[in-house]
């Protein structure tokens, strides 16, 4: 049934950026649609054995009055991923993303909550806002990304979400060696803009192979008054929105508060983005314990807690971590876990240390809710919930979720 372009009447948003329609009795998520539309749909996975079906919406026979012209075509139908609602009005956006987190939280928690998603501070149009562009060069060497479920490259004439530091036109323009990964990052803060191709520095005549070449960034942030810098691998992990550190650690720190002399654990700890600030609330006489598991991210935050001795870092996997390492007692723990979620093994450690307070940072609604269930089960509620638009024109979201003993 590949290729068939059946004309349907569009339904609720569903989780992963789709709507969700009906065609002979079957599901078909739909792409590029908004809820109540009328459709032409080109399916692009319709196996007559398979439970669902997925399709591209390539003709809007009578359109949403939230639908606009995207900023993105080469993110419509049938192209790369990363711009997925770019169709839709921001307000609209933020609506779509209310209703997938409060849908998930009542589907998989059992919590009927009300859901509202807060721009991102300074944010006007959804664009330009990544700091981190992850590329790929195509046979005849051409910078592109992945169509959507597709290894196969194409080639982008634009990337209006990048930074307008990243100059991506110009990275657009040249040609780089075929199958290379390029990755350009233009930090907040004052450093200059950074290209890797395959981990390499380069720069406009090529790979720069000095020993001293630059292979990191700075980052800044203002957290709860005060400013804060991390150096950060150019290929590591990085929250991508300009304002994403200042706004998630504020949230976080807003929910942990002063606390001097308390003991937290920090999971999932990343090159420090909570670590640093959570040090400076519980302070000297405090305790702060991170954990992170990959190598990269781990030599980045030891330099960036050198001079916090109070802070213990702990290498590993969180399960074997919170098993071996971490001490036994916490007064607080914060999470900011993988898009699966913490998972039952992992938040059963957590509820283990008695902590009066968990603060779980989540870049998936379904793995969020799934954590909260099984926090509940050890008797946390949810107490609190901040959702972020942290990903214009993307149906991703994030949450800020405080969960109370």
């Amino acid at each position: 049934m590949s290729g068939s372009s059946p004309t349907l009447r569009v339904g609720p948003v569903a989780h992963g950026g789709h709507c969700v329609a009906r065609h002979e009795g079957r599901v078909v998520f739909v792409r590029h649609a908004l809820p109540g539309e009328l459709v032409r749909v080109a399916l692009t996975d319709a196996r007559p054995d398979a439970r669902y079906w997925r399709g591209d919406a390539v003709e809007v026979l009578e359109p949403s009055p939230d639908r606009v012209p995207s900023p993105w075509p080469e993110a419509g139908p049938g192209g790369v991923g990363g711009g997925e609602l770019g169709h839709v009005t921001l307000p609209a956006q933020r609506t779509w993303k209310a209703a997938v987190v409060a849908e998930q939280l009542r589907r998989l928690a059992g919590l009927d909550l009300p859901v509202t998603v807060e721009a991102a501070p300074g944010e006007t149009d959804g664009l330009g806002w990544r700091t981190r562009v992850e590329l790929v060069a195509d046979a005849e060497g051409r910078a592109g990304m992945h169509r959507h479920r597709s290894h196969d490259v194409q080639a982008l004439a634009a990337m209006p979400l990048a930074a307008a530091e990243m100059d991506v036109e110009a990275l657009l323009a040249r040609r780089w060696p075929a199958g290379s990964r390029i990755t350009a990052v233009a930090p907040v803060g004052g450093d200059r803009p950074l290209v890797l191709v395959d981990g390499t520095p380069w720069g406009a005549s090529g790979p720069d192979r000095r020993p001293t070449a630059r292979t990191s960034v700075r980052e800044r942030a203002t957290v709860a008054g005060r400013e804060h810098v991390w150096r950060v691998a150019g290929t590591g992990f990085w929250q991508v929105h300009r304002a994403a550190p200042t706004v998630l650690a504020g949230a976080v720190a807003n929910a942990v508060g002063e606390r001097p002399g308390a003991r937290v654990v920090d999971l999932y700890a990343g090159a420090g983005l909570f670590t640093a600030p959570l040090a400076d609330l519980v302070g000297e006489t405090g305790r702060v314990d991170a954990v992170e598991g990959d190598a990269t991210a781990l030599r980045d935050a030891r330099r960036n807690l050198h001079d916090r001795p109070w802070v213990n870092l702990h290498g590993g996997s969180v399960a074997d971590a919170l098993a071996a390492s971490v001490p036994e007692r916490a007064d607080v723990v914060v999470l900011d876990p993988p898009r699966v979620g913490a998972g039952r093994d992992v938040v059963a450690a957590v509820a283990s240390r008695g902590a009066e307070r968990v603060v779980h940072v989540a870049c998936d609604p379904a793995a969020l809710a799934r954590d909260v269930a099984l926090f509940s089960e050890h008797g946390y509620r949810l107490t609190s919930l901040r959702a972020l638009d942290l990903f214009p024109m993307t149906h991703h979201v994030e949450a800020v979720a405080v969960l109370d003993r």
